[in-house]
């Protein structure tokens, strides 16, 4: 289609592309079985897309019309995935590596069906493929119809702050969304409009329109396969699922949590209680604590006698399901605060000081964001926020986490911090009883609790009685070792159920790579790129994107723009380490990353007037600029900022990653605006990107500050480009 009226064309195509690429993200993220760790698959199909629609802006065909029956068949295809994983649990596992007897990185929530003999086994780099793939053409007519808008408008920097103003109008809508916590169903009530205005409303487009709403209706409210009855909402983080009769809750069709009457089930919950008040131990009045979900360790800690609890839970959903529905009411006593935040924003901000302080079971299943591999509990489990729990507890205060950890190396690994934060060895106890746990044991079926204190009299009387041979015997029913005292040889009572505990010895030998604020990855053995599913997934989204590009533009002559190209790259990786480096100082929560986006596109919006106002014309400056800008970026810690009080903190955070987003917005408006084929030079920026977020993955190798590194490299790449085109006498 010619662009009618290209500058509101281009406002409204820049509007759906964003909206469009956050609601795939959510939607396929939380559709398609264990998609969930690798959203980024879904960023780059959409940066892929809109790069080949951009290219072929010149090409006669309409691409804009195939975009709805493509979108069809992808949701469809994802719908069924889903049903599939469920309802084939005895014959199926999609396999993302974690299967393994010693896997190199751990996906909570994947290991539940193993690669027994007699399953279909699909590794989640084809099934990632294929979405990519699908998702990838979806959006080509979509940077189509993008490409024809700039091409018809004759001010290139102009044209390029109408697509950011689009942009964050996209960005601001889905926030809007977010924060109401509407299901997909509206997020496509607004897509597929706007894919209907550019598409057409012949019959074929309507009939696929229709259907996509009857699929994605169909998909937001599906209970996993049908196999329970349960309760579908969409949270900011989730899909969440819950069932009022078993009250357990899925997150993203992962089993997630339960919550459990404490007064009779479920003991471990009481653990660390139990045992600090058998010891003879002053008991824990004042606790915290981190990943409160739906309840269990609130309650746990109030029957325990604790007089004040600070309950800090990220996703609001999930605290409304415990306020509703757990059978103790924890948060519904007045001695809980809740605190909707992220666990170590909370932490470093505190304004009291604990006696407990609580990991519980804090594994999101969800990745930070789509433009990195975090997940948002990684900057819970680094040697910097160990030292902050310390921190927040009093002089004697104890730290406890506990979770089924997968693999002895992570506990080893959690054993060795503790130690080096708080100076003094923790108590390690497994549920079964095991006596030492070794990095190469499986702990996917055992819970691990450890407890750890600065002071090493606040567990003295703990160590004291197990070092006179004593067990610690805990029951099935709580309410049998709320009335003895569980140390001693043999078990307090007659009744039945009871199990005995004592500590585990940890080895540590070949545990060298301790979690940082700079290499936040405890789920990773050791700094490598594992090729499954890691390396495997990188090759297949390079070869498909290859293979795609060329299927596109192979006979349209275009040579490619280098200097767009890697200043795609290198944008891509600023804009990681700048999503990553803010979710570290204030938190990792949707807010947070909203905000961040939002703040970049605005820095390039400035960067842009400053080039209609400035029209500089020798980059040189700039790109100095900005490479000094890296530079200081690279070389400064991300946890220096961490000690500045709170405006000194924003200050130096922002300049830090913004000033080097406005000089490479100044370098980039400069060059479009001198560009003869906008759409195509376009397009070569958004290809880079993809490069940029391949090598993202280097983080686990490298960690994000020196990411920085790799991002100057690129830039100079681009400085370089212009000059060998020049040299070679390069046309294009």
């Amino acid at each position: 289609m010619e662009a009618r009226q290209p500058r509101v064309d281009l406002f409204l195509i820049s509007f759906l592309i964003l909206f469009f690429e956050l609601s795939a993200i959510r939607w396929f993220g939380a559709t398609v079985v264990f998609l969930t760790f690798f959203t980024n698959i879904v960023l780059l199909a959409c940066f892929l897309g809109m790069s080949v629609g951009l290219l072929t802006a010149s090409q006669p065909r309409n691409l804009v019309r195939t975009v709805l029956p493509l979108l069809l068949v992808s949701l469809a295809l994802g719908l069924a995935t889903m049903m599939l994983h469920a309802e084939s649990s005895a014959d199926l596992t999609i396999d993302v590596g974690a299967q393994q007897g010693s896997p190199q990185l751990i996906y909570f929530g994947t290991e539940y069906r193993a690669a027994d003999p007699g399953r279909w086994v699909i590794p989640i780099w084809i099934v990632g493929g294929t979405f990519f793939s699908l998702i990838s053409l979806t959006f080509v007519g979509l940077g189509q119809v993008m490409g024809r808008a700039f091409d018809a408008i004759p001010d290139r920097v102009a044209a390029y702050t109408i697509d950011v103003l689009g942009s964050l109008s996209g960005i601001v809508a889905f926030a809007a969304m977010s924060y109401v916590e509407l299901a997909p169903w509206a997020w496509f009530m607004v897509v597929v409009p706007l894919m209907l205005f550019f598409a057409g409303r012949n019959a074929v487009q309507m009939a696929a329109a229709a259907a996509v709403l009857i699929v994605v209706a169909i998909g937001a409210t599906l209970p996993y396969g049908q196999i329970f009855a349960a309760q579908v909402h969409w949270s900011p983080y989730y899909k969440v699922l819950y069932s009022p009769e078993s009250r357990a809750l899925w997150t993203n069709n992962i089993g997630h949590q339960q919550m459990h009457d404490i007064r009779a089930v479920a003991p471990a919950y009481l653990l660390p209680h139990l045992l600090n008040r058998d010891a003879g131990a002053r008991p824990f009045e004042d606790v915290l604590v981190i990943g409160a979900g739906s309840g269990n360790d609130v309650a746990a800690a109030l029957r325990s006698g604790a007089r004040r609890i600070d309950a800090v839970e990220i996703d609001p959903h999930i605290h409304r399901i415990g306020l509703a529905d757990h059978p103790n009411s924890p948060y519904a006593d007045a001695r809980v605060a809740v605190h909707l935040d992220d666990g170590r924003s909370f932490v470093r901000n505190a304004a009291r000081r604990y006696d407990l302080a609580v990991y519980a079971l804090v594994d999101s299943l969800v990745l930070h964001s789509g433009y990195s591999s975090l997940r948002l509990e990684n900057f819970l489990f680094t040697r910097e926020a160990f030292q902050e729990v310390r921190k927040a507890l009093k002089p004697d205060g104890v730290f406890a986490m506990y979770n089924y950890y997968r693999q002895g190396w992570v506990v080893g690994r959690l054993a060795r911090m503790a130690e080096e934060a708080f100076g003094t060895k923790p108590l390690v106890i497994s549920l079964p009883y095991q006596a030492r746990i070794e990095p190469g044991d499986s702990q996917t079926d055992r819970i691990t609790f450890l407890l750890v204190s600065a002071d090493p009299a606040r567990l003295e009387g703990v160590h004291d009685r197990f070092a006179r041979g004593e067990k610690f015997w805990l029951n099935q029913v709580p309410a049998r070792n709320e009335a003895v005292n569980a140390f001693g040889i043999r078990p307090p009572g007659t009744a039945a159920g009871w199990d005995a505990l004592a500590p585990a010895q940890v080895g540590t030998a070949g545990i060298e790579d301790l979690p940082s604020d700079d290499w936040p990855q405890l789920y990773l053995r050791n700094r490598s790129i594992p090729w499954a599913p890691i390396g495997q997934g990188m090759l297949t989204i390079l070869v498909l994107s290859a293979a795609i590009l060329l299927a596109f533009t192979r006979r349209q002559g275009i040579a490619p723009n280098a200097q767009m190209f890697f200043l795609g790259a290198g944008f891509m990786l600023l804009e990681s380490k700048g999503v990553v480096h803010m979710a570290l100082l204030f938190g990792g929560t949707w807010v947070v990353n909203s905000v961040v986006f939002f703040a970049i596109l605005v820095m390039i919006l400035c960067a842009n007037l400053f080039v209609l106002a400035a029209r500089p014309r020798n980059l040189w400056p700039y790109y100095g600029l900005l490479i000094a800008a890296l530079l200081v970026n690279a070389l400064v810690p991300m946890n220096a900022f961490l000690s500045l009080a709170p405006w000194m903190r924003v200050a130096a955070s922002c300049a830090v990653v913004f000033v080097p987003i406005f000089f490479a917005g100044v370098v980039f408006a400069s060059v479009f605006r001198d560009s003869r084929r906008p759409g195509a030079d376009f397009g070569a920026n958004v290809a880079g990107i993809i490069l940029g977020g391949l090598s993202e993955q280097l983080s686990l190798v490298v960690g994000f500050n020196f990411l920085i590194l790799i991002a100057i490299g690129y830039y100079l790449l681009s400085l370089a480009a212009p000059l060998a085109r020049a040299r070679f006498g390069i046309r294009g």
